[in-house]
């Protein structure tokens, strides 16, 4: 199991895809993304649909998220819609979209 990191710095058009490793974004991905697990640190912004078992959001994300747990932390801002079996949310956190929690 690896962990990719996507710098501030770097700018990706196109999908992005771990089998088995993890993700982290710190900048800026337009594309869907499939991996174990998804951090999007509060620098990162991602354009498009996220699949993962695990899916943290601290930056922006517009588009789908499809997985098993997801963490909004107090400076997400997301607009998609959530299909989820848990969800957890800190205060400050702002969620826009169909939301689904299958438990």
């Amino acid at each position: 199991m690896t962990r990719s990191v996507i710098e501030e710095d770097l700018t990706i058009d196109g999908n992005v895809v771990s089998k088995d490793g993890d993700i982290d974004v710190k900048g800026k991905v337009t594309g869907d993304i499939t991996s174990r697990s998804v951090d999007v640190h509060v620098s990162g912004r991602v354009q498009g649909a996220i699949t993962a078992d695990a899916v943290t959001i601290q930056g922006t994300h517009s588009g789908r998220i499809e997985c098993s747990e997801l963490a909004l932390e107090k400076n997400a801002e997301v607009k998609a819609d959530v299909k989820a079996q848990t969800l957890s949310s800190e205060k400050g956190a702002r969620l826009v979209g169909k939301v689904q929690i299958t438990g």
